[in-house]
């Protein structure tokens, strides 16, 4: 397995050294390619060995990854980054492959007779992915080419663990390990429970012998949970999961919940179900899903279904007709009862995805018409039943994500259109399966990343974000690199205080509006330079005169500056005031002057500033919505800024905040009043988000109060539950009700 992954990397690098862009980008993946190629053995080698000596000094620092309390230590940036890519790569592997791991954690609990896997068990998730990211760093590899691989890593890992925990599974019930799962080791019972729980068996043991005295049949016995339906104590159980957990967490392990529901279901109900791998359609079924299609197609070309006029509710009472025919006809054509069961098990999540009356008609009938193309998805690939990372799933969630409110929201009927382009997309390579699902939700995530960026009033929200952000980074940038410059160069604190906290974001307005380049933002970037030149020691009859002379442009141009900045006159003269101050003891000074050739050489490095300017975060910076508009020149009217304080957010919180997706909906408790908003828009950097309201009104709001608007509820997503895992549940009702559908 890892030398194969190691392999799949190696081509994943190949490739993305291949792509056409700029040189400095083409460098470096070359260089992280020849890095790669040069280290991976070692990589691979450092794999087996940790995973084949387990409690070895290696295994031992894996462990880090779960710290107890009373080893709590300082660590280094690295560390901490190394830690969130194992984590990223854990919460993968836990949700492709959770069903599986929590049989095979079962089984093997009861065969060794502990209450817990060890924390150094192989089969966490957490310690394999521990080992993986710890060896990369031992073989010196850097994290900047995980990352470029870090997608190839987590879908061929995920595959792997997955048929990995599958195998094991199958072994061991092979030897008669726990063939039924009893749920029971799950439930772990606070003391008052035990004592509350004891305490009513007690009282039922007295009802038992009582009614047994009155000549009544005793009561029936209490049985263990299972997975055909949870007990009370399982509850307990959820409760517990919950509160030690995220919502974003919670809200997965829901879904996944869901998921595993339907496998074991189709598992113990349907004969071959359980196979791991891809399976081909039977020529028969095969020949009909192709008929349905061809004539699909000819109908929607004759304008029969489906016209392009607006589409009625009666619309979708004949789409799902249709569905249920189509339904009637594919399970006649199935030869085996895997194929019957997933014919209906697709028909229903249609019909329920049809239901939906808060998506608009006309999107409802064209989610309709991918029946069929999931349909051969899913016969072809059972893990579309198990997996919320199947293309097919994200990119129907993602279109009904944004398809509720559709009607009251969307101008014209852009989405609409690009709704069924991307259906007809699809149903154009029937033959490729879960290929052109991914490709489309690709085009459809940089739609939307566009799309709601480019409404009416929220296109100006939009605009006013992004300067507000490109702003207050480079103010921060520039402010860094002009520290470093000064670093030791015999400057008074009144002057680096106004270089680092004035003059940096007049350069960065400058930067913004005119361009780093342009003549007035140099003039700038040379008046930082004289100033530093100016206010230092003259004791040169020259440079006295020198500075005198320059002195009336100069003060122009610093007054140029602070009013591009916003700052009123009287704000202007007290810093001009001091600045003069200054210059006046500089000709009084007997201390060493700077070198002529230090101020070129820092003015030479300013003209060129934006090389020097790292990619590195820079946190959050203060909103001051009227002032920055003032100088941007944008009307605000309709945009409310949420700016920075309130309480400190938890990391999980943060990262939660960081994985919203445009076009999801939300209710806001903002100041008192509650506001129905969609996620419109997010800054390159992740620093500033904006959500969208129908009336046209729009909320700016940082990372680190969004998080802690998420973490206090005053942010509360309208559907925690995807479309399909919803479709999938309302299927699993019906199908718990009258199982017999499945084959009928």
């Amino acid at each position: 397995m890892v030398p194969e992954l190691a392999r799949t990397i190696g081509d994943t690098l190949s490739e993305l050294a291949l792509r056409p862009g700029n040189a400095r980008e083409m460098q470096d993946l070359r260089d992280a390619l020849r890095l790669y190629q040069n280290n991976r053995p070692a990589w691979v080698h450092g794999i087996l060995g940790a995973v084949r000596q387990p409690f070895s000094s290696s295994a031992k620092t894996t462990s880090s990854v779960l710290p107890e309390l009373g080893e709590m230590e300082l660590v280094g940036n690295e560390t901490v980054e190394h830690r969130i890519l194992a984590s990223r790569l854990a919460l993968r592997l836990l949700d492709f492959a959770s069903w599986e791991l929590n049989d095979l954690r079962l089984r093997i609990q009861t065969l060794e007779g502990m209450p817990e896997l060890s924390r150094l068990d192989l089969f966490r998730p957490e310690v394999i992915a521990q080992h993986l990211v710890e060896q990369w760093t031992l073989a010196g590899l850097p994290q900047s080419a995980w990352l470029l691989g870090q997608d190839t890593i987590h879908k061929n890992m995920a595959a792997w663990m997955l048929e990995i925990y599958h195998a094991t599974n199958a072994f061991l019930i092979e030897r008669g390990v726990m063939a039924e799962i009893d749920l029971r080791p799950l439930v772990r019972r606070t003391p008052s429970a035990v004592k509350a729980g004891t305490t009513a068996a007690e009282g039922a043991a007295r009802i038992g012998s009582g009614s047994a005295g009155d000549g009544n049949s005793g009561t029936a016995p209490l049985t263990a949970p299972t997975r055909s339906g949870w007990s009370g104590n399982a509850v307990q159980e959820e409760t517990r999961m919950q509160t030690a957990t995220t919502p974003l967490a919670r809200v997965r392990m829901r879904a996944q919940g869901v998921l595993g529901h339907l496998k074991q279901m189709l598992m113990s109900r349907v004969e071959g179900f359980d196979q791991p791998h891809a399976r081909q359609a039977s020529p028969q079924l095969e020949h009909a899903m192709n008929r349905l299609q061809q004539q699909a197609e000819v109908e929607i070309r004759e304008g029969t279904r489906h016209s392009e006029a607006g589409f009625a509710r009666t619309q979708v009472d004949q789409a799902l007709q249709e569905l249920r025919q189509r339904t009637s006809v594919l399970k006649k054509a199935a030869s085996s009862s895997a194929e019957k069961a997933t014919i209906e098990i697709v028909a229903l999540m249609f019909q329920s995805i049809l239901a939906e009356d808060r998506i608009a008609p006309q999107i409802r009938v064209w989610f309709a018409r991918l029946q069929m193309p999931v349909l051969r998805v899913a016969v072809a690939e059972p893990e579309f039943f198990s997996s919320l990372e199947h293309p097919a799933r994200q990119l129907i969630d993602r279109m009904g994500s944004c398809a509720l409110g559709f009607d009251v929201t969307v101008e014209g009927d852009v989405l609409e259109t690009e709704i069924k382009r991307v259906v007809q997309v699809i149903e154009q390579y029937p033959e490729t399966g879960r290929r052109v699902f991914q490709l489309v939700y690709e085009e459809f995530d940089k739609f939307l990343s566009r799309f709601f960026a480019e409404q009416g009033s929220v296109a100006r929200a939009v605009s006013l974000a992004q300067q507000l952000e490109q702003k207050e980074t480079m103010t921060v940038q520039y402010t860094i690199e002009m520290r470093t410059m000064l670093d030791g160069m015999p400057v008074r604190d009144e002057i680096r205080e106004f270089l680092f906290r004035i003059w940096a974001e007049v350069l960065a307005i400058a930067a913004m509006k005119n361009g780093p380049q342009h003549a007035q933002t140099l003039l700038f970037k040379q008046a930082a330079a004289d100033l530093v030149w100016s206010a230092s020691a003259k004791p040169n009859r020259s440079d006295r005169s020198r500075v005198i002379a320059a002195l009336p442009r100069q003060l122009q141009l610093l007054r140029q500056g602070m009013t591009l900045l916003g700052l009123d006159l009287a704000a202007q003269d007290a810093q001009l005031k001091m600045i003069n101050a200054i210059m006046a003891d500089a000709f009084m000074s007997k201390t060493d002057a700077i070198p002529l050739e230090k101020i070129e050489a820092m003015a030479r490095r300013l003209t060129n500033l934006e090389d020097y300017l790292s990619e590195q975060e820079v946190g959050d910076f203060p909103l001051d919505a009227d002032s920055l508009v003032t100088m941007i020149g944008i009307d605000s009217v309709h945009i409310e800024v949420i700016a920075d304080g309130g309480s400190q957010p938890t990391d999980a919180m943060c990262a939660w905040a960081r994985e919203l997706q445009p076009g999801s909906w939300f209710n806001l408790d903002h100041n008192g009043k509650i506001s129905h908003v969609q996620f419109a828009w997010c800054s390159e950097r992740k620093q500033l988000h904006l959500f969208a309201t129908a009336d046209g009104r729009s909320f700016l709001i940082q990372m680190r109060r969004l998080a802690a608007y998420l973490q206090a509820g005053l942010l509360v997503p309208t559907e925690e539950e995807a479309l399909t895992v919803r479709a999938t549940r309302d299927a699993l009702a019906k199908l718990d009700a009258n199982p017999e559908r499945l084959f009928g």
